[in-house]
């Protein structure tokens, strides 16, 4: 009952404390030209941000089709195991990609098991996005044009440095008439 009371007594308090607070970053951000401007540059950034998202196909999981490289591996991928943890690494050779086992219990999400193992002649990894905007979105393109969108968890990941470093490819852009759809993995 003490702690009931207790809290009862402090409650208030807490919330008229977190309400001067706010009220305090409403006036500095009232009175402050420059926080207004800096403040309306990000909002001006993240709407660009989104518009190339959108732009460069970026919010889409992969091209669609179902029978390209693209979508067998999106198959193959998330018919591993339903947990939403994946790992992507890159060497020179080839592109690893790891899932959590098929059946994930308490701390096995951490134990990844590859899945596939993609040489660099079949894909390639690239940021569309490069120099014009920050992103936590790359594109993994297969040699039959199709690709496939992968989110990373920060917006400058050591897999956009490592992509950074790359040469630029010679290859059209993804979906750009080709008509092999052979898939690499059988």
């Amino acid at each position: 009952m003490l702690g009931v009371a207790l809290v009862a007594v402090l409650w208030p308090f807490g919330a008229l404390l977190a309400l001067l607070a706010s009220l305090e970053d409403l006036a500095e951000w009232l009175l402050s030209p420059k926080e207004r401007a800096r403040s309306r540059a990000r909002a001006r950034d993240d709407e660009e941000r989104r518009r190339a998202i959108k732009a460069h196909a970026l919010d889409q999981l992969f091209d669609g089709d179902w029978t390209a490289a693209a979508g067998q591996f999106v198959l193959r991928w998330y018919g591993h195991s339903s947990h939403p943890k994946r790992l992507l690494v890159l060497t020179p050779e080839r592109i690893v990609l790891a899932a959590p086992p098929k059946r994930v219990s308490v701390r096995q999400s951490e134990r990844m098991v590859v899945v596939a193992e993609i040489p660099a002649s079949e894909a390639r990894v690239e940021d569309p996005l490069l120099g014009v905007h920050p992103s936590d979105r790359l594109r993994v393109v297969f040699s039959d044009g199709s690709w496939l969108t992968v989110i990373t968890d920060e917006t400058r990941s050591e897999i956009h440095k490592y992509v950074m470093r790359l040469p630029a490819p010679e290859s059209p852009t993804p979906g750009a008439g080709q008509s092999s759809r052979e898939t690499p993995w059988k």
